[in-house]
């Protein structure tokens, strides 16, 4: 059995294990939720469509007070995202227009999520409340109208829900869920190429989930349809909640049976297979030719480090 490969401590994976309790009993009660607002330990993360408010510093400091927040800007929303040690804290959203004119202000950092992580811009712990807040606003941005009628909603239940008074209708926030996997045979995996990428980089193939479909199905039918592999059994890796906008990454490793390639140019620019010591040059940025894996932030980093480093059993 070869060595193990030193890549080094395991990075933690974005957006994940919050410390923020969700308290959607408490969403019921817009009482209370005022209450926990008004308190002075409570916090609020302000977004602009795609675009994070931060005080600028190293590093930069996403939270604000209520006072803080509505003076950045007035919001369209405040979702109500839980407690952190019985303090609330709440999404809020404005005008993402303002959120550009933020720019201007030297004591503030106002960027994407995606960058935020990636740099490593603010502390870890404020990544998975700021993917909740965003993928909500994201969500009330795009369905201020009934989908049933055409009327306007309202916000309920704290910024959970929104209600048409014509029809009757309830509206909830959504997660789409996605495959991502890694199709493996022997000592070999596949990866793919978006014309989205960085040059350079190559990552793990997905797809969304097809109403009907479950995960080992849609696995398979994905690598398929990109690439030509057929694969046999599937096992789950693990999970990540993606906020571009509201996805839930699934991540999978997939048993090859097959290894030509017939790519799908509508889907991927580039689809090859990678063996185990080229990707670990990809993983340390160490590539005679400059490619890389995707970072630590996403979970494909993740399910390619797994697959090099401890291999993956499918009895």
């Amino acid at each position: 059995m070869p060595p193990r490969p030193d890549l080094g401590p395991k990075p933690k994976l974005g957006y994940t294990q919050s410390r923020i309790a969700r308290a959607a009993e408490l969403r019921l009660s817009s009482k209370e939720v005022a209450a926990l607002a008004a308190r002075p330990d409570a916090g609020a993360y302000v977004i602009g469509n795609e675009m994070v408010i931060a005080k600028a510093g190293e590093p930069a400091d996403p939270l604000f007070t209520m006072a803080e927040a509505h003076a950045l800007g007035a919001p369209f929303v405040n979702v109500f995202l839980g407690t952190l040690d019985g303090a609330g804290r709440f999404g809020h959203g404005i005008d993402p227009k303002r959120a550009e004119e933020l720019k201007a202000r030297n004591d503030l950092l106002v960027t994407d999520l995606r960058s935020i992580a990636i740099r490593g811009l603010v502390a870890q712990d404020h990544l998975p409340p700021i993917a909740q807040a965003k993928a909500m606003l994201h969500w009330h941005l795009r369905h201020q109208f009934c989908s049933n009628c055409g009327a306007p909603t309202e916000v309920s239940q704290c910024g959970w829900r929104r209600d048409c008074k014509r029809c009757e209708g309830q509206h909830f926030p959504r997660t789409d869920p996605v495959v991502i996997m890694l199709a493996v045979k022997g000592e070999r995996c596949l990866l793919g190429r978006s014309a989205r990428f960085a040059p350079g980089m190559w990552s793990c193939l997905a797809g969304f989930v097809e109403p009907g479909e479950g995960i080992e199905d849609a696995t398979r039918r994905e690598t398929k349809e990109e690439a030509g592999i057929t694969c046999g059994r599937v096992k789950f890796f693990d999970a990540q909640p993606w906020p571009f906008p509201t996805s839930l990454m699934i991540g999978c490793h997939a048993e090859a049976l097959s290894e030509d390639i017939t790519i799908d140019r509508d889907e991927l620019e580039d689809a090859r297979w990678f063996d185990k010591d080229e990707i670990v040059l990809m993983l340390k940025r160490q590539h005679p030719k400059e490619l890389f894996a995707p970072p630590p932030v996403a979970i494909a980093h993740h399910i390619i480090r797994s697959w090099v480093e401890d291999g993956v059993s499918f009895d």
